[in-house]
């Protein structure tokens, strides 16, 4: 008995290539791509490890967990480590950029998240990339959470290294990554010595045996499903048009923060200023006294589809976040989640009016 999900053609160097060619497209960038298999975690990490440079120093943006994550590699990779750490409520600013490269002339690396998801605010990263191309540092970014969901433009950005994954505004799988490379990123690779070789982290490997060979024969075996399933998902932001995917995702959170503001309950944006505020994931205060974890599961407990989950770590008691991202960025999904958080926080004593919440919603989403 035949299965069509088992029972598949092996993914031919042709195809693999196409689908590189649709993520370029996406991109906007005329840079290499390579698809990586396995989650973004990989081609993020292979950036740093092939990078940077031992005894080198290297500018690390930290705007919530991930940049943390990076610096920590960054330093086991010798490197010395400034990191420019902004509160998680606002983003970094192209001066605050500037002022630190001006601090460490010797800076050639930079690494910078886009869009955290996480804590649910965006770089401005157009500027800080016109910077770091002034200094002359290599620019990696972080792209997970924002592509597909609003603008991206390596080539005109300058970012050197720029790290998809297409489980968040894609709406794809999160077992396949790619990342675009600059010619100046190849040399930084060719010269550093202790860049991963014949290793799974290895982005030199996919240029030796996958691009200078013509792209004929594959490294090693693709994920034959998560290809397909990034492939599906770029056919699909094709066929619906890239603009109007954006624009659903923008939608979705200017419908959300004035959602949240009309609600009351004691539930405040997490994230400051609006501008600061990633198009595909809105975090929320919530008020003292109350669990986030303990809100979350409440609010859960009625639709266990919606995308709601507590903040991680620190931030677990205290932050709650609203994943409207992919298929979820509709005004539907913002109407239910903003009605099952009031309803969770209703009780004696509240103070929630989920009515002027949705109208609110529904004005935000209509403005557009």
């Amino acid at each position: 008995m035949t299965h069509p999900f088992l029972d598949l053609a092996p993914l031919t160097p042709a195809h693999f290539a196409a689908i590189e060619r649709q993520v370029a497209s996406l991109l906007g960038t005329r840079q290499d791509i390579v698809i990586m298999q396995g989650e973004a975690l990989l081609p993020l990490e292979g950036c740093i490890r092939s990078g940077a440079r031992p005894g080198s120093t290297a500018l690390n943006v930290v705007t919530g967990p991930y940049g943390q994550t990076f610096g920590n590699w960054l330093r086991d990779c010798g490197v010395t480590v400034v990191d420019l750490a902004v509160p998680f409520h606002t983003a970094v600013t192209a001066g605050q950029v500037r002022e630190a490269l001006a601090a460490h002339p010797e800076t050639d690396f930079v690494s910078l998240v886009h869009a955290e998801a996480a804590t649910g605010n965006t770089n401005p990263v157009a500027e800080i990339g016109e910077v770091v191309r002034a200094h002359g540092a290599l620019f990696m970014l972080d792209a997970v959470a924002s592509v597909g969901a609003e603008p991206l433009l390596p080539d005109a950005w300058g970012v050197d290294l720029c790290v998809i994954g297409a489980q968040k505004g894609m709406g794809g799988p999160a077992g396949v990554s790619a990342v675009s490379v600059s010619e100046r990123a190849w040399q930084r690779f060719a010269e550093n010595p202790r860049a991963p070789r014949r290793s799974y982290l290895s982005l030199i490997d996919w240029k030796e045996r996958w691009i200078d060979g013509g792209r004929t024969a594959l490294p090693h075996a693709p994920a034959q499903l998560e290809m397909l399933a990034l492939q599906a998902s770029l056919e699909r932001i094709e066929a619906e048009g890239h603009e109007t995917v954006m624009g659903r995702h923008s939608r979705a959170a200017a419908a959300t923060r004035a959602g949240v503001l009309a609600l009351g309950g004691g539930l405040t944006p997490f994230v400051h200023d609006a501008r600061d505020a990633a198009p595909v994931a809105t975090t929320l205060r919530t008020p003292a006294g109350v669990d986030a974890s303990e809100l979350v599961a409440k609010a859960l407990a009625a639709d266990p589809a919606l995308p709601l989950i507590a903040g991680g770590g620190a931030l677990a008691a205290e932050m709650i976040r609203i994943n409207h991202y992919g298929r979820d960025a509709t005004e539907d999904v913002v109407h239910s989640s903003l009605a099952a958080l009031g309803a969770a926080l209703g009780g004696p004593g509240a103070t929630v009016d989920p009515e002027a919440a949705r109208a609110a919603v529904t004005r935000a989403w209509q403005l557009g």
